[in-house]
């Protein structure tokens, strides 16, 4: 079966990525946050971890657009998620469209039902985009930040449990506590592989920022820190606590740790996303985190798709 490429405007053309291609994605993807946030805030690991995807073929499953002069100017990829960006000087010229019908065309092809796509709200470009193709919203996410010119407060344990940092060793056990605490909202467990790509494994992991909880020396809960370069803040990719374990105050112990070592490091601010699907939004307004950013994830059901044909 022949590979799809997207129609795109003249004077572009397109080719699959590779894993040689992801600076230029990572740089292209940075263009992109800044002209959304003012500021970059994702790293190259993230890039490579997503092109490593259980399931994402790269030669048929990931596109990337290349203008006048060969810059890289567009990318997107699909696996039952998709991804697209255009870069910001490219826009208004078709490549978004063209991208977005590609990613459908394409998944329609592989037999997948839906395929979803998270959009910043405040891309109303894009978000007009997803709606005219028949999206609809699926959950809304938060970019929540907690500001770090005070050294944070760390209440006290309650009784029986330990905190310390992530040490090496301590991944498969905290594979499973989250696998095992995300199994009440995620479409799927991740392999032990596919999770350590986007934690414990990922170049920016900073262990010793990464807060592990234990009662009777069983891990409880874990907060999982990200230290990104050239951001000034730290990020928290995955925080959880063992359901058994849950309103003991654990998490706020864990949120708070983490909170402190990255003062302690001199950054600004600590970040994470959440979405409404995880019900965690009010632990962290009570722990003095406020709303940054906002997304939505869109939904498109691709078993009735005729309005873009492969």
């Amino acid at each position: 079966m022949s590979s799809l490429t997207p129609s795109l405007p003249p004077g572009y053309h397109s080719r699959p990525a590779t894993l040689d291609d992801v600076p230029a994605i990572h740089a292209l993807v940075t263009e992109c946050e800044r002209k959304l946030y003012g500021r970059g805030r994702s790293d190259a690991g993230a890039v490579a971890a997503d092109l490593v995807r259980p399931g994402l073929a790269v030669e048929s499953d990931t596109v990337l657009v290349f203008g006048p002069g060969g810059r890289l100017v567009g990318r997107a990829w699909v696996d039952r998620r998709s991804e697209v960006d255009v870069h910001p000087g490219h826009r208004g010229r078709g490549l978004g469209a063209a991208l977005l019908g590609w990613t459908l065309a394409r998944a329609r092809r592989a037999g997948v039902d839906r395929v979803v796509q998270t959009v910043p709200d405040a891309d109303t470009g894009a978000v007009a985009l997803l709606r005219a193709h028949g999206y609809e919203p699926l959950v809304t996410a938060w970019l929540l930040e907690f500001a770090l010119a005070a050294e944070p407060a760390v209440p006290e344990p309650p009784a029986g449990v330990t905190v310390r940092p992530f040490r090496p060793g301590d991944g498969a056990a905290t594979h499973v506590l989250v696998q095992d605490a995300f199994d009440e909202w995620q479409e799927r467990r991740q392999t032990y592989e596919e999770w350590a790509a986007h934690t414990v494994e990922r170049p920016v992991f900073a262990p010793q920022r990464s807060a592990l909880a234990f009662a009777d020396d069983q891990l409880v809960g874990a907060a999982l820190a990200l230290d990104v370069p050239g951001t000034g803040e730290g990020y928290l990719e995955q925080v959880a606590v063992r359901r058994d374990h849950r309103g003991r105050g654990i998490a706020r112990l864990l949120l708070r740790h983490t909170f402190r070592a990255f003062h302690h490091a001199g950054l600004d601010a600590c970040t994470l996303w959440t979405h409404s699907d995880t019900g965690a939004l009010d632990l962290y307004l009570r722990v003095g985190m406020t709303v940054r950013h906002s997304s939505t994830v869109f939904r498109k059901d691709l078993k009735d798709l005729k309005d873009l044909g492969a």
